[in-house]
C-alpha cells in the first residue's frame, strides 16, 4: 500500500496534508479535554467537547457537499484550511475562566471540516489511476486516520504535559497552514468536468438530489446507514478521557495513551477489513456489520479492565472494528456514487455520522454523570452489539441482490 504514495505524487501530497491537520486535531482534543475536566470536573462537559468536534460539521454539511461538487475541490481545501488556522487561533485565549471559548473555537473548526471531508473523499477516486489503486489508497487513507489519532493523542498528551496546553494549540494552527500549502501543490484535477462546477450552490435542493439517489440505490442507502449504526454505541469514545482520569487516576498522558490505543486499532482495522472485503461491495456490507460486533466486544471487555494498559488493549481491539467499518463504508460510497454527486453523498454520510455521534456522546455524558464512566463504557458497548446485529439482519436482502447482480 505505501507504493501508492511513492508512485502517485498528488495522492501523496493530499495524504500528508490531511494527516498533518488530523494530528493537530488530536493534540487539541487531549489538551482541551484535560482543561475542561480540570476546570469543571464534569463528565457531561467533556462529552459536549466531543459534540463540538462533530455537531457543527453536521449543521454545515448541506453546504459542504454541494460546494465539493460545484467548485474546484483543490481551491476549496486550500481556502478552508487557512480558515481553520484562523479559527484555531481562538484556542490560544482559552483558560480555566474562559472554557466557553474552547467550544466556540472548536465549533468553528468543526463546521469548516464539513467542507474538507467530502472534498477529500470525493477527490481520491479522481487522483487514483486505477480501481486497484483506489482500493489501496482508500485503505491507506482510512488507516492513517487511526495512526494520526495514535500519534496525535499519544504525543499530544505528553506534549501538553511537557510544554503546556497553549503549545499544543499553536501546533494545531501550524498543521492547518502547512496542509493548505501542500494541497496547493496538487496538479491533477480533483474532479471530472461536468460543466456544473460553477453552478450556484442550493443546499436544500442539492442535498435532496443526494437523498433521492440513496432512495433509488439500496446499496448506497445501506452504506449511508452503516456509520450511523456504528455511532449508536460510539458515543462511548467521549468518555475515554474521563475513564482514564477517574478510573485509573491518569492525567493528560493517560488520556492520550487511551486515545492513542484507539488510534492504533483504527489504523490497523482498515487494512484488515480491506483484506476481507477484497473490493466486493457485498463483502463490504458484511464486514461493516461484523466490525460493529468487534467494536462492541472490545468496549464490553474494556469496562472490566483492572488497569490502564489492559483497558488500552481492549480499546485498541474495539477500534479494529471501528476503523474497518468507517473506511469500508466510505470506499463503498466512492465506488457506487457518480462523481458529479459524490461530494454530496459523502457529505450526507458525514452529516449522519456527526449527528449520530453528537447525540450518542451527549447520552454517554449524561449516563456517565449518573452511573460513572466504567458502567457507561459497558452500556454503550452493549448498545453497539444490538445495533450491529440489527444492521446485519436488515441488509441481508441488499447483500443478496449484489450476489445476483
Amino acid at each position: 500500500m505505501p507504493n501508492v504514495l511513492r508512485e502517485n505524487r498528488d495522492l501523496r501530497l493530499l495524504f500528508v496534508a490531511q494527516n498533518l491537520s488530523r494530528m493537530g486535531d488530536w493534540f487539541t482534543f487531549v489538551a482541551l479535554a484535560g482543561l475542561v475536566q480540570d476546570a469543571t470536573d464534569s463528565a457531561l462537559l467533556v462529552s459536549l467537547l466531543l459534540v463540538a468536534f462533530s455537531l457543527p460539521s453536521f449543521l454545515a454539511s448541506p453546504l459542504g457537499g454541494p460546494v465539493a461538487d460545484r467548485h474546484d475541490r483543490r481551491t476549496v481545501l486550500v481556502i478552508v484550511s487557512i480558515a481553520q488556522a484562523v479559527a484555531a487561533c481562538g484556542l490560544l485565549f482559552v483558560d480555566e475562566g474562559t472554557v466557553w471559548m474552547a467550544f466556540v473555537a472548536q465549533g468553528l473548526i468543526a463546521a469548516l471540516a464539513a467542507f474538507v471531508q467530502p472534498a477529500v473523499e470525493a477527490a481520491v477516486p479522481n487522483l487514483a489511476r486505477s480501481p486497484d489503486e483506489l482500493r489501496r489508497a482508500n485503505a491507506l487513507f482510512g488507516s492513517s486516520w487511526g495512526v494520526m489519532l495514535a500519534v496525535g493523542a499519544g504525543l499530544g498528551g505528553v506534549f501538553a504535559e511537557a510544554f503546556g496546553r497553549t503549545a499544543a494549540f499553536v501546533a494545531d494552527i501550524a498543521t492547518f497552514v502547512v496542509a493548505a500549502a501542500l494541497i496547493a501543490l496538487v496538479k491533477r484535477p480533483m474532479q471530472e468536468d461536468h460543466g456544473t462546477h460553477r453552478a450556484p450552490v442550493r443546499p436544500v435542493a442539492d442535498m435532496r438530489e443526494a437523498i433521492q439517489l440513496a432512495r433509488r440505490d439500496t446499496t448506497i442507502f445501506a452504506l449511508l446507514c452503516s456509520k450511523m449504526t456504528f455511532a449508536i454505541g460510539a458515543g462511548v469514545v467521549s468518555q475515554l478521557a474521563v475513564y482514564a482520569a477517574d478510573t485509573f487516576s491518569s492525567g493528560d498522558a493517560g488520556r492520550g495513551f487511551l486515545l492513542g490505543a484507539r488510534g492504533v486499532g483504527s489504523g490497523l482495522g482498515p487494512i484488515i477489513g480491506a483484506r476481507f472485503a477484497r473490493g466486493d461491495l457485498r463483502r463490504v456490507l458484511l464486514v461493516c456489520g461484523f466490525a460493529g460486533l468487534v467494536f462492541s466486544a472490545g468496549y464490553i471487555a474494556a469496562a472490566g479492565a483492572p488497569v490502564l494498559i489492559v483497558a488500552a488493549a481492549c480499546v485498541m481491539f474495539a477500534h479494529l472494528g471501528g476503523g474497518a467499518q468507517w473506511t469500508l463504508s466510505t470506499y463503498g460510497l466512492q465506488v457506487q456514487a457518480p462523481d458529479d454527486m459524490r461530494g454530496r453523498v459523502l457529505a450526507g454520510d458525514f452529516a449522519l455520522i456527526t449527528l449520530s455521534l453528537a447525540v450518542s456522546s451527549v447520552a454517554a455524558g449524561i449516563v456517565s454523570e449518573q452511573v460513572g464512566a466504567r458502567a457507561t463504557v459497558a452500556i454503550f458497548g452493549a448498545l453497539a452489539a444490538v445495533a450491529s446485529l440489527a444492521y446485519l439482519a436488515l441488509t441481508r436482502t441488499v447483500r443478496a441482490r449484489l450476489v445476483n447482480a
